[in-house]
């Protein structure tokens, strides 16, 4: 059964920067894109940023030039690295992963799935 598990999330200052991990386990067959998103109060959940198994990247307007995700393919981990952090980046940041994976019914399924969600708080 495959997991995602986030870490790195907390309360920062504004200007400040956190590391946000996320730990693909169990069952990978092919892991295509890995990807973070965002839920603020009272919003929907939006696109972070995006990385594709060959490298590729891309970015909300609202991060460019301030977060960097990237990924140890080795390790089936991926990183979103957050400096200069505003107010308006509060929110529940969620891991995805899209692939191929072996759900706990014993098959291989092409998935799309998310971990927990962790709190990311930037407040003065």
């Amino acid at each position: 059964q495959v997991q995602l598990v986030e870490s790195g999330g907390g309360l920062m200052q504004p200007g400040g920067s956190l590391r946000l991990s996320c730990v693909v386990s169990g069952r990978i067959f092919r892991i295509d894109d890995t990807a973070w998103y965002r839920q603020a109060p009272g919003k929907g959940r939006d696109l972070v940023a995006t990385i594709s198994r060959g490298g590729s990247t891309n970015y909300a307007d609202s991060v460019k030039g301030r977060f960097t995700i990237s990924t140890d393919n080795a390790k089936n981990t991926v990183y979103l690295q957050m400096n200069s952090l505003k107010p308006e980046d509060t929110g529940v940041y969620y891991c995805n992963a899209r692939g191929r994976f072996m759900r706990n019914l014993g098959r291989w399924d092409d998935l799309d799935l998310w971990g927990q969600g962790t709190q990311v708080t930037v407040s003065s």
